[in-house]
């Protein structure tokens, strides 16, 4: 994406985490700790579920491309961000600032339809299980993955790229670690109040009717959960659900706070900290979340960390 010919702007300082060397040093530690941890704890999954024959069912195989999701979620921005802990200067350029915060948007929103995919399968699997291998096939399945990446990278485009061939003619420093859109919408010399408004009114859209699906998808699972006569068959529906529902309530609980209630309510610390809830921290969290409560998971993941693959009897 290129600026348009008025821009004088040719590249944003990016502020982070303003603070003594010894807190940037910190800082730097922890989240390189987190990033580290996000990348290990998702491919091992992936891993897992490749070398699992036993794992080669529609539920593990949207979780392992939403692994697969969570890893490059999290590379689009701490890379950078850890940069900018060592570096005086913490600049980004135009070109680099504006591609981040498209991917930075696309992938979150690829993740909403990846979760009201992920919400469909258990759906299907608990509510109608007779009919469920004949609907949720690897065909079935690549559909909805592929649909998911592609709304996801089509749904914020036009208004990113609007955003993109504004004014931006100074001052250039974003107070984030991050290239988001008030910050950005906020440096523009050309007042567009309207782009502003198609973009917010885009993002709630998806998180409400992805967030109205999920719920819904849950609470039909939940009624057909509390009518299994088997308290063994009630536990493990339950623990795979829980695990579901405690991601999309780290996830939806996070991004509903910044982008659809007004975030002028919203100090510029408490934004910083709640994106770096929803970008960093959480994708680091998701593998442990799916993987402690998931006996399947746990033993594919035992072998990936002993070096070994799993080797099933047909």
């Amino acid at each position: 994406m290129n600026k348009s010919q008025a821009s004088t702007v040719t590249y944003f300082v990016l502020l982070g985490f303003p603070g003594p060397w010894k807190i940037q040093i910190t800082l730097f530690s922890l989240i390189l700790l987190v990033y580290m941890i996000t990348l290990t704890g998702n491919m091992a999954i992936i891993c897992a579920v490749k070398w699992s024959h036993k794992l080669h069912t529609p539920m593990y195989m949207f979780l392992a491309n939403f692994s697969f999701l969570e890893i490059w979620y999290v590379t689009c921005t701490v890379p950078n961000m850890l940069v900018n802990f060592l570096s005086k200067t913490k600049i980004m350029s135009f070109s680099g600032c504006f591609t981040q915060f498209y991917f930075f948007f696309s992938l979150g929103t690829t993740e909403c339809f990846f979760l009201c995919a992920m919400a469909y399968d258990r759906y299907l699997a608990i509510c109608y299980p007779l009919h469920y291998p004949s609907i949720m096939t690897r065909q079935f399945c690549s559909v909805l993955v592929s649909l998911s990446w592609i709304i996801g990278f089509l749904g914020h485009l036009i208004p990113i790229f609007f955003i993109s061939q504004l004014s931006f003619c100074g001052p250039n420093i974003i107070d984030h670690f991050l290239c988001d859109v008030d910050p950005l919408m906020a440096l523009s010399c050309t007042p567009t109040p309207i782009i502003k408004h198609v973009f917010y009114s885009i993002s709630t859209l998806i998180i409400v009717l992805t967030g109205l699906y999920i719920l819904g998808s849950y609470t039909l699972v939940l009624r057909a959960v509390l009518q299994v006569p088997s308290s063994e068959g009630r536990q493990k529906a339950f623990s795979t659900c829980g695990s579901h529902l405690l991601v999309v309530s780290l996830f939806y609980g996070t991004i509903m706070v910044m982008y659809v209630i007004p975030t002028s309510s919203n100090s510029v610390a408490m934004q910083k900290i709640i994106t770096l809830i929803y970008s960093v921290v959480t994708p680091a969290l998701n593998p442990f979340i799916y993987s402690l409560r998931n006996k399947d998971i746990k033993y594919a993941l035992h072998h990936v960390f002993c070096g070994k693959r799993i080797m099933q009897n047909s």
